[in-house]
């Protein structure tokens, strides 16, 4: 078996996703309320910033950025899926994972990325938002509700169109701009 060696940075930012154990589930999307749910109470308890996230029907991107002095992002990670597992499998009454209890919802490992600088920040966070056009979800990344992608575009880091014209600059548009 491989060791995984993880990078702990204190106050740093990382990329992460989160994958289901069958590929074939949209988990994530049918109880998109649960995540959130799930989510938001383990912020509450150990807060971070939440610098982007998409919510995919069997992956979860998430760009976090976490307190100064922490590093625990396993810990948070942990908390987000047994929360999430515990609710649909008291909530989803017709769900195979009520069903089969002792069969893993997530996916034991996930991936997780020290992000390096403000271009790797800029990367990750187009990647995430250009994920559901990626996937064949959506032909713009605007008709995809479960990502941070519309909180860009109110706050203007981003336009509307963006990841949807061809010959739109896809790039992030940087602080101050």
């Amino acid at each position: 078996m491989v060791n995984y060696r993880r990078n702990y940075v204190k106050g740093a930012s990382y990329f992460f996703t989160l994958t289901l154990y069958n590929r074939k589930n949209d988990y994530l999307i049918r109880h998109h309320q649960e995540l959130k749910i799930a989510y938001t109470k383990v912020k509450n308890q150990k807060p971070f910033k939440t610098i982007a996230y998409a919510i995919m029907p069997d992956h979860y991107h998430l760009l976090w950025q976490l307190p100064k002095n922490d590093t625990d992002y396993p810990g948070r990670l942990r908390a987000i899926k047994k929360a999430f597992t515990k609710a649909i499998r008291e909530n989803d009454t017709c769900s195979i994972a009520k069903k089969t209890s002792s069969s893993p919802i997530w996916q034991n490992r996930y991936w997780e990325h020290t992000i390096k600088d403000e271009i790797d920040m800029e990367q990750h966070i187009n990647y995430i938002h250009f994920n559901p056009v990626k996937h064949g979800m959506v032909k713009q990344a605007l008709e995809w509700p479960y990502s941070s992608f519309h909180a860009y575009v109110q706050r203007g880091l981003l336009p509307i169109d963006w990841a949807g014209r061809e010959e739109h600059d896809n790039r992030l548009m940087r602080y101050g701009e």
